[in-house]
């Protein structure tokens, strides 16, 4: 299982961890002196689910070679449709959590207000469209794997190259 959180590289912080998420680290950090929107979205675990109002505990369990991969080509294509974001995190949570307790942070800076609503909007629904992390809830009654579960997809290219890629090889398989 992953540890702590690690820091950012670059103008990107993406991670899987164990531990509790490092929310107010990612929001000192997210902020730079030229953007004046910031985004900040915290997924909490809650006490209920579609049918179910006594959800008493989550579990998530992710492919975990294959998640921070995926979350730096969301982060690359988030750069792509808004090329004027300053900072992205993307960073999720395993294991056993709480009611309450955060599950996933999205966070992103930009100049402009809109951009920011916008980016950390399509990261957040991305990254649970395409990330390989899945949820198992625990009530009363019993547990069973979220009722919201579905097929991992690949990031979708809004046709843009990629700036973080252009260094790497074309037509390999």
């Amino acid at each position: 299982m992953n540890g702590p959180a690690s820091g950012p590289v670059d103008e990107i912080w993406v991670g899987l961890t164990d531990e509790p998420l490092p929310i107010d680290e990612v929001t000192r950090w997210i902020g730079r002196p030229d953007c004046g929107a910031v985004v900040v979205f915290r997924g909490d675990a809650r006490d209920h689910a579609e049918g179910r109002r006594d959800v008493t505990a989550l579990e998530y369990e992710a492919y975990e070679s294959q998640v921070v991969p995926r979350l730096g080509r969301l982060a690359g294509e988030a750069r792509n449709r808004w090329p004027d974001l300053g900072r992205i995190a993307l960073i999720h949570r395993t294991g056993p959590l709480a009611i309450g307790e955060a599950a996933v942070v999205v966070a992103v800076s930009s100049p402009h207000r809109d951009t920011a609503f916008d980016a950390g909007r399509w990261c957040i629904d991305t990254l649970k469209e395409t990330v390989p992390i899945w949820k198992r809830e625990a009530w009363a009654g019993g547990e069973h794997w979220g009722v919201d579960a579905q097929h991992v997809v690949d990031v979708p290219d809004s046709g843009r190259p990629d700036p973080s890629h252009q260094d790497e090889p074309q037509g390999t398989a």
